[in-house]
């Protein structure tokens, strides 16, 4: 299998979802160390870009997502993984999913509940 990181600098998109219920619960960035050690390992390993590091997913949180299925575009530059959420919640905001908010005209609406709270889960 050849995924293609050259296209976006070393990076591909990875769409993490709901293995169960099909919820989109975010979208993150791999390299190629994260996409091999997520395939190793069955647990989600994402590439920041603010911390230009290896962000293993639930680290910090324990929201760890364990990947049950992987799918590759047509491309060969971004990933699906269908995965089971441990703690309830895929956003660093607290909630189970990233996309939390719905755009209503020009208005951002908060769609969801907080699973946790940010302050008290992220200490630094």
């Amino acid at each position: 299998m050849q995924i293609n990181f050259d296209k976006a600098g070393g990076l591909i998109s990875a769409i993490a979802q709901d293995h169960q219920t099909g919820e989109v619960l975010m979208i993150a960035w791999m390299n190629r160390e994260a996409f091999e050690e997520t395939i190793r390992t069955r647990k989600a390993v994402y590439f920041s870009r603010s911390r230009n590091k290896l962000w293993r997913k639930g680290e910090e949180s324990g929201n760890v997502q364990e990947v049950k299925e992987v799918y590759v575009d047509c491309d060969n530059d971004a990933v699906l993984l269908k995965v089971n959420q441990i703690g309830g919640a895929a956003c660093h905001e607290g909630f189970k999913s990233c996309f939390f908010r719905r755009l209503d005209g020009e208005t951002l609406t908060v769609i969801g509940n907080r699973v946790f709270d940010p302050k008290e889960v992220y200490k630094k």
